[in-house]
């Protein structure tokens, strides 16, 4: 069976290419050879393989860097400067910031190595090579059942890390592809100087903010810079003054020539997560349960926070980071619920399925697989939001989270192990020291604690309740729930520790349990903790195990299905290459520009996110736009490509057929947001920031001629 499975992969590798959409696919880069490249040079594409993916010599993906493990950025001079999204580096930016130097706000520019500032725990990683491990793995797991294979495969990747890494200062990560059907190694190295060199204020960064977030027409300067720095001998070090700018294999040039409509386009980076494969019940439940619940709880956030900061600058600045974070999904599962409905994409699955079964019927190994897939979703589905009103919601608050993390440092001292105590609560001080604490954000923890409890009440069925609940009832108020509720919350915070920063601190210094055991945060996260772990963990654990070994047979069920076509693995941060072109759709422009940046400030004018610094307005006003402008006079902002991209690209490049970069992508688009799940030929589109106004902002607007000068530029 094994060897055949392996034969099956191998395949559809070395299939031709005549069927493959150009747009649609977030490829291996190590694989583009021998299954790409045609179709990309009939595209456009004017580069070699090797010049896209060499092991032993310089070429694109070298340029590429995995930045913060969450975005992507992309090397483009020889000095080792890194360009990627403010959103990107928001966090690093915001911590930088202070109501006495508010880089956040006002922007930052370093004239010179010296005035750039280091960013503490921020790193990049570059992709030294991926291997093909999938026999390997296969061998040592393909016979054991589910459970005793995710029990396996950590040992597996370990042993195969550690003797690829033996000897070096690389690291490693192994990871699966069609759930399970394949399996690559992806080697790293990894390097912790890293410093801010150049951001625009964030009215420029984030223009636009959550009304304008997967939205086009858009004008957002979406770029900051960031240098790596090296040890004397160009390898990775700890920060030291004497460190000195990384040389890196590669960098991007800059081309200022511009694009226009079937340009030829790719965007290589570190895309996150896609669940294109997905069951039809699936699709069904994110839509109708999951999604919902998600955007519900975070609003509660959201709002809550928001009226904080609009009180105050120190409180914005602080809450900024995780606003953003927090914000950005808020819409995203917003608009993935309404596009999955709109695309019909449940109704697309179901005929999927319909045309597997048909097929499947006589062979043995697929014929009852969609059945057992249907047993498995209709027994998860009562209890399949629980875990998201755990997480999203009981354990959301700030008083809440510090509670659930001293029941993991209460676990470390009950198996007595002073090391692992030990280096618990020095991560807790640390995640203290980086939480905002305050009393305006303790007020707006009280207003999220009682509403998302509210939620929990009225929204879980009552059997899937934990006895809590009827106990709070009985303690506050017999009658109304909302009372009773209001009444609870204001308990915690009066005598919880965890109210406080200065008392939590110093519990985590001296963990007292009976202290602990006593505290009405850490009772009412532990409760519902317990009574998920109790009740429903093992049962969602045997659904995920069930619905894995299913996914895996399926996707290989397909591959034999439809032996004419190329499947690509999902999204899993690991390095893919997409290609495409320059395209709009609808009747939406392809260009935005400068001239329309003004236009949304007069529409939206007393909108905070629509402010416009006065710099700004005055090269604006002046039309100084220098050799950035395009023909017409006007200068772009931002444009639009069909590559296939999600989150975890955010950063990445827009790379011309030469290998110059044109852009960098920052955004999907409303009509698309179900893209994780289900691919839009038609609608699916990256929002890019032009590199003509990142380059007009750091050179006319910041005045760094310095950053300018040792970028490579093609005019």
């Amino acid at each position: 069976m094994r060897k055949n499975l392996l034969l099956v992969i191998a395949t559809f590798i070395l299939l031709p290419t005549f069927k493959l959409r150009a747009d649609e696919g977030m490829w291996l880069p190590l694989l583009l050879k021998n299954y790409n490249y045609e179709d990309m040079k009939k595209k456009g594409l004017k580069l070699t393989p090797e010049q896209l993916y060499d092991v032993n010599n310089s070429s694109l993906k070298d340029a590429i860097v995995w930045f913060g493990g969450g975005c992507t950025g992309e090397v483009i001079s020889s000095k080792g400067l890194v360009l990627t999204n403010h959103h990107c580096g928001y966090d690093a930016i915001s911590e930088l910031s202070s109501a006495a130097d508010n880089i956040l706000d006002n922007g930052f520019w370093a004239k010179s190595y010296k005035e750039e500032r280091p960013v503490p725990g921020l790193t990049v990683s570059f992709v030294v090579r991926m291997e093909d491990i999938t026999k390997e793995v296969l061998d040592s797991v393909g016979s054991l059942n589910e459970k005793d294979r995710a029990k396996r495969l950590p040992s597996v990747f370990k042993n195969i890390t550690s003797r690829i890494t033996k000897g070096t200062h690389y690291e490693a990560q192994c990871r699966e592809m069609f759930k399970g059907n394949a399996y690559y190694v992806f080697v790293f190295e990894r390097f912790t100087d890293i410093r801010l060199v150049g951001t625009p204020p964030q009215n420029i960064g984030k223009f636009g903010g959550e009304t304008d977030n997967w939205m086009w027409p858009r004008h957002t300067g979406d770029f900051s810079m960031f240098r790596i720095y090296s040890g004397k001998d160009g390898k990775p070090a700890k920060y030291t003054a004497d460190n000195i700018p990384y040389t890196p294999k590669h960098h991007l040039p800059i081309n200022l020539k511009g694009i226009k409509d079937g340009d030829f386009a790719m965007i290589m980076g570190f895309p996150g997560r896609t669940n294109r494969y997905e069951f039809s019940q699936g699709v069904q439940i994110a839509t109708d349960l999951v999604d919902p619940a998600i955007v519900k709880l975070r609003e509660v956030r959201l709002n809550a926070w928001k009226e904080q900061m609009n009180k105050d600058v120190d409180v914005r600045l602080k809450l900024s980071g995780d606003f953003a974070s927090i914000a950005n999904y808020w819409k995203y599962f917003r608009g993935e619920a309404e596009q999955l409905k709109k695309n019909k994409v449940y109704e697309q699955k179901v005929k999927e399925e319909k045309s597997f079964s048909k097929w499947a019927a006589d062979k043995n190994e697929y014929k009852n697989l969609l059945t057992d897939v249907e047993k498995a979703f209709a027994t998860y589905k009562p209890y399949s939001t629980l875990r998201t009103y755990l997480n999203e919601g009981i354990q959301a608050p700030t008083v809440s989270k510090f509670a659930a993390f001293a029941i993991s440092l209460e676990e470390a001292l009950e198996k007595g192990d002073d090391k692992a105590t030990k280096a618990t609560q020095t991560q807790l001080l640390s995640a203290l020291e980086e939480m905002p604490y305050s009393a305006p954000i303790i007020e707006a923890d009280k207003r999220i604690f009682d509403s998302i409890l509210l939620f929990y009440f009225t929204d879980v069925p009552k059997d899937y309740q934990p006895a809590y609940m009827s106990e709070i009832v009985a303690a506050y108020n017999k009658e109304n729930m909302r009372e009773a509720i209001k009444a609870y919350t204001a308990h915690v915070f009066a005598n919880s520790i965890f109210a406080d920063k200065e008392m939590t601190k110093a519990w985590i210094q001296n963990p007292r349990m009976a202290l602990l055991k006593n505290d009405p945060a850490y009772k009412h996260v532990k409760a519902f903790r317990d009574h998920y772990n109790k009740n429903y963990k093992s049962k969602v654990d045997e659904f995920n195990e069930n619905i894995q070994a299913l996914g895996r047979t399926y996707i290989k069920g397909l591959i034999e299905m439809n032996k004419d076509k190329k499947y690509y693995p999902d999204a899993n941060s690991s390095l893919r290459l997409t290609y495409g072109s320059v395209r709009s759709y609808m009747k939406y422009p392809l260009i935005t520009n400068l001239d329309e940046v003004m236009q949304k400030n007069e529409k939206y004018k007393g909108n905070p996110e629509f402010d416009v610094p006065q710099r700004l307005r005055d090269l604006h006003k002046a039309k100084n736009y220098g050799p950035y402008a395009m023909k017409d006079g006007k200068l772009p902002v931002a444009f639009l490509t069909n590559n296939d991209i999600t989150g975890g690209n955010s950063g990445s490049p827009v790379i011309d057929g030469e290998g110059r970069i044109t852009g960098l992508a920052f955004d999907g688009n409303w009509e698309a947001m179900s893209g994780n799940i289900h691919f839009d030929p038609a609608n699916k589109r990256t929002i890019c920031v032009d590199i003509r106004y990142v380059m007009f902002l750091v050179d006319k607007y910041g005045e760094a001629s310095n950053i300018i000068n040792e970028l490579t530029i093609v005019r």
